[in-house]
C-alpha cells in the first residue's frame, strides 16, 4: 500500500511565505508606530491649541474690561462661546480668583465652582493638567488674568480626552487602509518576483545543481581567510576581499586566467596544479602566504578552490624563535666550553704552573673581548651589533670564524625610522646563516685556487688547513647602507645565481629554501637591491644596498626570518 507524501515546498515557495510574513510584520509594526506617534502628536497638538486659546483670552483687553463690570458673565459668556466654536476646543471657562464660573458651555453651570486646580494659577503660573470635570476627562490649561499687576480672574481652556481619541481613531482608519494597500501591493510584488525565481530555479538542470553543491562542499573544507575559486579553464570565478588584498588584485581580476595576473611563478604553478596543495608557503611582493587548494571533482575537472592565509607575522615570529634557539644553544655550548677551560686553569694552578694558567685564561678573554670591541666600535646600531655578536657565537660553535671587515662603519642614528629593525635582522641574519652553512660544509682547498706552477727543485708545499670563515661588511654612507656577507665555502654556480632566491631552493634538503627568498622580498620592499657574486676567498658573496636617505622609496614593513 502506497501512502501519499506531500511534496516539500519549493525554495521559491518558502521565500514567498517568508517575504509575505516579513512584509506583514513590517506593515503592522509601521502601523503600530504610526498609531502611537499619531496619538502622541494629537495630544500634543491639543495641548498647544488650548494653551494658545487660554493665553489669548487672558491677554485680551476686552476680558479685563468685562471683569471690572458688575456682571462679567453678560459680556464674557458670548465671547467665550465664540472663541470655543472658532477654535474647536471643548470649553472655555472664565472665573473669578475664588473659582466661581463666569462662563461655561452649559449656561446652567455659570455661578458654580470650577472643578480643577487653580492654586498655581493664583501664583501667576500657567500650567497644564488632565482632570475630570463636568464634561468628563479633559486636557486643560489654567492661566491668570492680570489687570494692573493684580490677578483679577482665571481662564481655563480645554479639550476632552474623548475628542482627542476620536481624532486618533479617524487617523487610524486611514492608516489601516494605507497599511492594507501596502500589504497587498507588497504581496503582489513578492509573488511576481518569486514566480520568476521559481521559473529560473526549475530551469536549472541536475548537473548545474551538482556543480554548485560540489563548489560549496569544497569551499567548506578549504575556506579560512582569502578565498579563490577557479573554473575549469583556470579563470577566476570568485575571489573575496581578503584574497584580493593578499594577492594585490582589483575587482577586474574576476574572469581572467590565473597565468595572466602576474603572480609569482611558484604561486601561479600551485594554483594551476590539479592535485591538492596543503599549507604551502609562497612569497608575493610583500607577503608570505600559506596556500591550501582542493580540486572540485564530479566526474570531470571542474575547477579549484583555494584558500590563502597571511603568514608574514607568524613567519617573522618563527624566524625570531629560531634565532633565539640558536643563541640559547650557543650559550649552552659556551657554558660547557667555559667549564672545560676553567678546569684546565684550575689544573694548571694545582700543578704549580700559575703563569701558564694566567696566560691561558687571559688569551681566551682577549679573543672574545677583541671581537666585542671591534663590533661595538664599528657598528653603533645596537640591534645590528647584538645580532652580529650572537651570530659570531653561533658560528664559533660550528667551527666557523665570523669576521667584521675593517672598513665597516655604521654610526648611531644614521638609519632612518622607515627602515624597520626587523627588516635589517631578516636581511643580515639570513645572509649570515646561509654563509655559515656554506662555510661549515668545507672551505675551498688551497689547491683549488690558482697558484704558480712549481719548479722541479721546489719542495712539496705543505697544505695548511683553511679555517671556515664568514666576512661581514656593514657600511652606511652617501645615503646608502651596504651590507656584504662573504664566505670561503664552495660558492654558488652561475647557473644557480637566480635560482637561489626562489622559494624552496636549497642544498640542505626539503623544508628549507625560504631565507634568501625573504631577503630579496625584504630588500625590494625597502627599495634596495641584492646581488650575488664571488667573494675574495672564493666562496659566495651577497651584496645588499638599501637607501637610507630622508625618505626611502619603499614602505616600512615586517618581514619574516628563515633559513635557506
Amino acid at each position: 500500500m502506497r501512502f501519499f507524501r506531500p511534496r516539500p515546498r519549493s525554495l521559491a515557495g518558502q521565500l514567498f511565505a517568508m517575504q509575505v510574513v516579513l512584509i506583514a510584520a513590517v506593515v503592522a509594526g509601521g502601523a503600530v508606530f504610526a498609531y502611537v506617534s499619531g496619538s502622541a502628536r494629537a495630544e500634543e497638538t491639543a495641548r498647544r491649541q488650548v494653551r494658545a486659546a487660554a493665553l489669548a483670552i487672558a491677554g485680551s483687553p476686552s476680558v479685563r474690561e468685562a471683569i471690572r463690570t458688575s456682571d462679567p458673565s453678560t459680556v464674557l459668556q458670548p465671547y467665550a462661546e465664540q472663541v470655543r466654536e472658532g477654535t474647536g476646543i471643548a470649553f472655555v471657562t472664565i472665573m473669578d480668583p475664588q473659582g466661581v464660573r463666569w462662563t461655561h458651555p452649559d449656561p446652567t453651570r455659570i455661578g458654580e465652582t470650577f472643578l480643577g486646580h487653580t492654586d498655581r494659577a493664583l501664583k501667576g503660573e500657567t500650567f497644564e493638567e488632565t482632570y475630570t470635570g463636568t464634561l468628563g476627562p479633559s486636557i486643560r490649561v489654567v492661566t491668570p488674568v492680570r489687570d494692573g499687576g493684580r490677578i483679577t480672574g482665571l481662564v481655563s481652556a480645554g479639550i476632552t480626552v474623548e475628542r482627542v481619541s476620536s481624532q486618533v481613531r479617524g487617523q487610524l482608519r486611514a492608516l489601516s487602509l494605507a497599511a492594507a494597500g501596502a500589504l497587498a501591493l507588497g504581496g503582489i510584488g513578492t509573488y511576481v518576483i518569486n514566480a520568476r525565481l521559481r521559473r529560473h530555479t526549475h530551469g536549472m538542470n541536475a548537473a548545474e545543481l551538482s556543480r554548485m553543491h560540489d563548489y560549496h562542499e569544497a569551499a567548506l573544507h578549504a575556506v579560512r581567510e582569502g578565498l579563490l575559486m577557479l573554473d575549469g579553464q583556470r579563470r577566476i570565478a570568485l575571489i573575496n576581499d581578503a584574497g584580493r588584498e593578499l594577492l594585490g588584485l582589483g575587482p577586474e581580476a574576476v574572469g581572467r586566467r590565473v597565468d595572466a595576473l602576474a603572480l609569482p611563478l611558484s604561486l601561479t604553478g600551485a594554483l594551476l596544479a590539479s592535485e591538492p596543495r596543503v599549507d604551502e608557503l609562497h612569497l608575493t611582493a610583500d607577503r608570505v602566504i600559506v596556500l591550501n587548494s582542493r580540486p572540485v571533482v564530479g566526474g570531470e575537472q571542474r575547477g579549484t578552490v583555494a584558500t590563502l592565509r597571511d603568514h608574514t607575522e607568524l613567519q617573522a615570529l618563527s624566524g625570531e624563535l629560531d634565532s633565539e634557539r640558536g643563541f640559547s644553544h650557543a650559550l649552552r655550548a659556551q657554558a660547557h666550553e667555559a667549564a672545560n677551560r676553567l678546569h684546565t686553569v684550575v689544573s694548571l694552578i694545582e700543578l704549580g704552573r700559575a703563569e701558564e694558567a694566567v696566560g691561558f685564561a687571559t688569551a681566551e678573554l682577549e679573543l672574545a673581548q677583541m671581537l666585542t670591541d671591534q663590533v661595538v666600535a664599528a657598528v653603533a646600531e645596537p640591534v645590528l651589533a647584538a645580532m652580529l655578536l650572537g651570530k659570531a657565537a653561533q658560528a664559533g660553535e660550528r667551527g666557523v670564524e665570523l669576521v667584521l671587515a675593517e672598513d665597516s662603519r655604521i654610526d648611531d642614528g644614521v638609519l632612518p625610522l622607515t627602515l624597520a629593525q626587523r627588516d635589517l635582522v631578516t636581511v643580515l641574519g639570513n645572509l649570515i646563516d646561509n654563509a655559515t652553512d656554506a662555510a661549515a660544509e668545507g672551505p675551498l682547498a688551497p689547491a683549488a685556487l690558482p697558484v704558480p706552477a712549481p719548479r722541479e727543485d721546489d719542495p712539496a708545499p705543505a697544505q695548511a688547513p683553511v679555517r671556515p670563515r664568514v666576512t661581514v661588511t656593514a657600511v652606511a654612507e652617501a645615503g646608502e647602507l651596504l651590507l656584504k656577507v662573504a664566505d670561503n665555502g664552495p660558492g654558488v654556480g652561475r647557473e644557480d645565481a637566480e635560482a637561489v632566491f626562489r622559494t624552496g631552493w636549497s642544498t640542505h634538503g626539503t623544508g628549507r629554501g625560504l631565507g634568501l627568498a625573504l631577503v630579496r622580498q625584504t630588500v625590494r620592499r625597502n627599495g634596495g637591491t641584492v646581488e650575488l657574486g664571488r667573494g675574495p676567498d672564493g666562496g659566495a658573496e651577497f651584496s645588499v644596498r638599501l637607501p637610507i636617505g630622508d625618505r626611502a622609496p619603499g614602505l616600512p614593513g615586517t618581514a619574516a626570518g628563515g633559513h635557506a
